[in-house]
């Protein structure tokens, strides 16, 4: 089984990230990897004051209460969420002009502190290269294929060395401005693929846009014991991160960042017209992508889980707690565990996801699942759905269209506003509700 943990660990949201490969491929000793990630987990509930926390939901747990719950009776033990229209302070929000400039940003504040970690102000400067540029074919189209590398500047600490690997492809020949679809990916090179499926980089491609891939973990690794390299070991010299800095989701966030301002550079792309797609753990970081960066025209955020479109406050498959638990917390800011101690509660977080994806808000977003599984009951499908809903409540504040109705829909059935959502009929990936979110982008950023 662990011989192949580093392939499939990316898959399934609540998995744990701890397998991770350095140094050439060489395997480190699990054991010691998990001593590391535990060391950091402790030293950061010493600093925010958290002696206890609570148990996180585990499927092989031989006590029922310990196993995830998938009866939607008993999925909601707080009924009541956030008001996006309230302030902290008890301030009612009665117009688009004070939701831009109060009510926004005191919600992005408090999820850059509390929630998924504050960029540092010392991140370095990234130079891109490219690696190199060849053609090839996908699905018959000619293509030409750019690997690039960022190069991260660690003069500040020679220790660590940070290379983004990323790569855009596009029709040969095209003139540009191209818009960009980006995607988190597992490899790069030509795309793969299954059972006579087309690809979804065929799918961009003919429609004669670029697609673009960007690998995660060289930006930062997906694991506890790695928050001490990366771009966040780099930015704190190999040292433990303070309460309220950045988790891996932004810190991969902030590598799509880089690859957007190589995109602004040459003439061929449209940086006005990029799109962000990611499954599962990827899913999560879409969103936080999109959530904090505005130059991201939208999103597809595909089967995230918990840390990703469904609340935090429901109690679905994986939770709060197994977000804040020793080899997950690593996604998020220090001081999201503090809501995991035995002293807290899930309702005791001022926010919601729901706010999240409305301080998207005007850009126009795709929330999607796939059908149920175990997996995806795992990773909340109705949960992604409630927060669609509450979400359009905001973005019709604005004057835009939300999805609709607070009735979910059931599989194949497309909810299209500015917030659209639909449930595909595959598993835990993204590929039946491709053409539905290219259709979407097509619609609601290329053709603005």
């Amino acid at each position: 089984m662990r011989r192949f943990l580093f392939i499939v660990m990316f898959a399934v949201s609540g998995m744990s990230a701890s397998a991770q490969f350095f140094g050439g491929g060489q395997r480190v000793n699990q054991d010691s990897l998990d001593r590391a990630t535990r060391a950091d987990y402790e030293d950061m509930k010493r600093k925010i004051g958290v002696t206890e926390t609570r148990p996180r939901r585990d499927g092989q747990a031989t006590d029922p209460a310990l196993r995830p719950n998938y009866d939607e009776l008993k999925a909601n033990p707080y009924p009541f969420y956030p008001d996006p229209f309230t302030t902290f302070s008890g301030r009612k929000i009665k117009n688009a002009r004070q939701w831009y400039k109060v009510r926004k940003p005191e919600i992005r504040d408090f999820y850059e502190t509390n929630v998924y970690g504050r960029i540092p102000d010392n991140v370095p400067a990234v130079n891109w290269t490219v690696k190199r540029e060849y053609d090839g074919r996908v699905g018959g189209i000619d293509v030409t294929i750019r690997e690039l590398s960022g190069l991260v500047d660690n003069s500040s600490y020679p220790g660590i060395t940070v290379d983004i690997q990323a790569q855009v492809m596009w029709p040969k020949g095209a003139a540009g401005p191209m818009p960009v679809i980006v995607d988190y990916s597992y490899m790069l090179g030509l795309p793969m693929t299954w059972g006579g499926q087309v690809s979804w980089q065929q799918q961009v491609l003919e429609r004669g846009w670029a697609a673009a891939q960007i690998l995660p973990n060289s930006v930062q690794p997906d694991s506890g014991h790695g928050l001490t390299s990366g771009i966040i070991g780099l930015c704190n010299k190999g040292q433990y991160r303070k309460p309220d800095d950045w988790g891996v989701l932004r810190a991969w966030g902030w590598g799509v960042s880089k690859l957007v301002d190589y995109l602004e550079t040459d003439r061929l792309f449209d940086a006005r017209k990029v799109a962000i797609e990611g499954v599962s753990r990827y899913g999560k970081a879409a969103l936080v992508t999109m959530a904090f960066d505005e130059r991201i025209a939208t999103a597809m955020v595909c089967s995230s889980g918990r840390a990703g479109a469904p609340a935090w406050r429901r109690d679905c498959g994986e939770t709060l707690d197994n977000t804040c638990a020793w080899d997950s917390y690593h996604w998020v800011a220090g001081n999201m565990i503090r809501y995991s101690s035995v002293d807290s509660s899930w309702d005791a977080l001022p926010v919601d996801q729901h706010e999240l994806i409305g301080i998207c808000a005007p850009r126009p977003i795709f929330i999607s699942v796939g059908a149920v599984s175990e997996p995806e009951q795992w990773v909340d499908i109705n949960g992604s759905f409630i927060s669609a809903a509450k979400a359009s409540e905001i973005y019709e504040f604005l004057g835009l269209k939300g999805i609709g109705t607070d009735l979910f829909p059931g599989v194949n059935k497309l909810l299209d506003g500015d917030i659209s959502f639909r449930q595909h009929p595959g598993g835990h990936e993204a590929g039946a509700n491709w053409p539905y979110f290219l259709d979407f982008f097509q619609k609601y950023v290329v053709n603005k």
